[in-house]
């Protein structure tokens, strides 16, 4: 079961550095039980107060709370990307970086209280049952889940569950007078990090990476080849909004780019054994073509890895905005009682020896930090960002390159405020946009079926007529009309909805084509493959 993320970019981007505390990942789970003589008197200590609470204190208490919240304390002390997991959200917590989870395999919306199926995933057991896009899950399980207020929280709740396990549906569907019920059983149900991979024209690849989760290495691997194959010379890879993931993913990605030998990355820590090198192994898939990754101020950790290794060894040029600037390693360790914390164990540095891990101490407000960027106006010009001249370092071609708070890119592309529209943001945030783009393609599902995709892309035009029904659309959900904003912002609108009906008439993989062409950072990385042997042989653009 997967639920349509937002893929877009259109709201000012002052909240993506939500979910970045996941971080970059290494290794397995430990379960580490020695204690020093000094821990060990903290932990009588804390004994104490626990005793003391739950014998004297005047109400009844539960402790087990107080723990949680005791340690979720004592770690948000320490940085702000160690923490901890307690042991009820921890499945949820680590289901997007495995790579799979189990489940009834729908991509789903929720219109108006209901939810609707999407799709059936290819593969997957509601495809086995004959469950089909339209049909509107109004039962699970005796438990009626229309019309209560639903959320994807509540959806998740009721469908997802450990593979092998049954749960009966009951839907409408259109044309037909009666429920119908499914029985499914449960399973694995695959997540992927690489969203779209597809020919921007005959030599330029394109691939959009997510994440860094348990298959992403293999799943770039299987796109490059087939990049290759429809004649890809030129790469580009967007990790905008990448918030990171596992480290050996993004230090296996940037190898398939690097010659054996080169350096990717090292660490450091305060234990010897979290010190490492990583060195680029073997041939890589895509060593020679003319490579250029984006990044913004979403992107961070193993995004800045991959992104700070290319830049420091001069393969590639790096375009878009300053990255987010998270350079600490957390390593899982496991509780007795099935909860989990993620402590920060060593820092991470680019080949030249940078530090990408912005300032968090003395008083820093570090999730404003994004906020404080855009007010300082740094998402518009690249003068805006200071950086400390004594961390100043050079990349293998002698670039001079910056340490102290994420990876500079080489050419800086500025936010398009065009993209900002507070009438399409309410639509959207309202699902309307969606909505209107799943039923029209519904209506029109043969028809648009009839045409390949690239004529779709080439010549269909969302027309004037269409957007006043998306008005109607919004009014109906009390978002009253706003036909200035909407005038002004027409080329966003109509390119957002003919991706949405792409997506849903084809696959997923067919919004970016379409959308991508609101994507400003890649407009301008395209125009760029002419001047990379130079600009990386030679200093900055």
């Amino acid at each position: 079961m997967e639920s349509q993320n937002s893929t877009s970019q259109i709201s000012l981007p002052l909240v993506l550095c939500i979910g970045l505390a996941a971080g970059v990942l290494i290794g397995a789970s430990l379960n580490s039980k020695s204690t020093s003589g000094e821990v060990g008197k903290d932990i009588q200590k804390l004994r104490e107060v626990l005793t003391l609470v739950k014998k004297e204190y005047v109400d009844e208490t539960k402790t087990d709370g107080l723990v949680d919240d005791a340690i979720e304390h004592l770690l948000g002390k320490l940085d702000p990307h160690s923490a901890y997991i307690s042991a009820r959200d921890r499945i949820s917590a680590n289901e997007d970086l495995k790579g799979n989870f189990e489940g009834i395999g729908i991509e789903f919306n929720i219109f108006h209280d209901t939810l609707v199926v999407v799709a059936s995933l290819s593969g997957g057991p509601s495809e086995a049952v004959g469950l089909r896009s339209g049909d509107k899950i109004v039962k699970v399980n005796d438990t009626i889940i229309a019309g209560i207020k639903l959320t994807n929280r509540d959806v998740q709740r009721h469908l997802k569950g450990p593979k092998g396990t049954e749960v009966k549906i009951e839907v409408l569907r259109k044309n037909k007078k009666e429920p119908i019920t499914f029985t499914i059983i449960r399973d694995k149900i695959p997540q992927f990090s690489v969203d779209a991979s597809y020919m921007v024209d005959v030599e330029i690849g394109y691939i959009k990476v997510n994440r860094f989760s348990q298959t992403t290495h293999e799943e770039v691997k299987t796109a490059m080849a087939k990049l290759r194959k429809e004649g890809m010379k030129k790469l580009v890879l967007d990790l905008q909004g990448n918030p990171g993931g596992y480290m050996d993913q993004a230090i296996s990605i940037a190898d398939e780019f690097l010659p054996a030998g080169e350096k990717i990355v090292f660490t450091n820590g305060q234990e010897k054994r979290y010190n490492e090198n990583a060195m680029a192994t073997s041939e890589g898939d895509f060593e020679q073509g003319d490579l250029i990754v984006l990044v913004n101020e979403g992107s961070a950790s193993a995004s800045e890895i991959v992104s700070g290794a290319l830049q420091d060894n001069d393969r590639a040029l790096v375009v878009g905005r300053r990255s987010f600037g998270k350079g600490l390693v957390q390593r899982p360790f496991d509780l007795n009682d099935g909860s989990e914390i993620r402590l920060t164990i060593s820092r991470y540095y680019t080949p030249s020896g940078r530090s990408i891990q912005k300032p968090y101490d003395n008083g820093i407000d570090y999730d404003r930090d994004i906020v404080k960027r855009y007010k300082r106006g740094e998402f518009f010009t690249a003068d805006s960002v200071k950086f400390n001249d004594s961390l100043k370092f050079k990349t293998a071609h002698g670039r001079t390159v910056y340490g102290g708070g994420g990876i500079m890119p080489d050419y800086f592309v500025p936010l398009d405020t065009t993209l900002t529209s507070a009438y399409f943001n309410e639509l959207a945030f309202a699902n309307v946009l969606r909505e209107y783009a799943f039923n029209y393609a519904e209506l029109n599902l043969k028809q648009l079926q009839a045409k390949n995709f690239r004529d779709y892309q080439q010549n269909f035009v969302v027309s004037d007529a269409m957007l006043n029904q998306v008005v109607e659309l919004g009014e109906k959900n009390n978002i009253p009309p706003d036909f200035k904003d909407l005038n002004k912002n027409k080329k966003l609108f109509q390119i957002y909805i003919k991706a949405e009906i792409a997506r849903h008439v084809w696959d997923n993989s067919h919004f970016y084509p379409i959308f991508n062409e609101t994507n400003e950072v890649l407009q301008q990385a395209i125009k760029l493959f002419d001047r990379i042997p130079r600009e990386l042989d030679k200093g900055k653009m």
